[in-house]
């Protein structure tokens, strides 16, 4: 694994730290429909992405 996919990994985990967040109220707070599942969408192709970046 090289320098920028560690990078890129390390960014990719920092910003599905603030989407779990994100997600956690929006589903505390349903006010606005479809936020939970573009969150969930969201936090689905990262994660992918982190595990794609790993195997190679």
């Amino acid at each position: 694994m090289d320098k920028k996919s560690k990078k890129r990994i390390d960014v990719c985990n920092h910003k599905l730290q603030t989407l779990r967040q994100q997600l956690a109220g929006a589903k505390s707070q349903d006010d606005e429909p479809g936020e939970v599942a573009r969150l969930e969408a969201e936090i689905a192709a990262l994660e992918a992405e982190v595990r794609k970046l790993k195997a190679s």
